[in-house]
């Protein structure tokens, strides 16, 4: 079901994405390169990240101010770890 929820939120977060951004491989982005992308590509991965994170039971919520607060703390550990990947990032700080 997680999987599900989490494939349904990236479609729907990805589809007003311009044609030059078809996919985004996570698992290559570093945090570097999270750092210095766009505003806008930034909210996307953010989003698709509290949806990743979320308990499997969760409920169907967005809690702005906590994507707000991981976000900061994603950048946060961004920055003092640039070569890092993203995901390993995002296992820190979003537990």
């Amino acid at each position: 079901m997680k999987n599900l929820s989490v494939l349904l939120l990236a479609a729907a977060v990805l589809a007003p994405l311009p044609l030059k951004a078809q996919q985004l491989d996570l698992a290559t982005v570093t945090c570097k390169d999270f750092v210095t992308s766009d505003k806008e590509t930034i909210g996307y991965i953010l989003m698709w990240l509290e949806g990743f994170y979320a308990d499997q039971d969760a409920k169907p919520i967005v809690d702005f101010d906590k994507m707000k607060a991981n976000g900061g703390k994603l950048g946060e550990y961004c920055g003092k770890n640039p070569t890092h990947s993203l995901i390993t990032a995002a296992d820190e700080v979003m537990q």
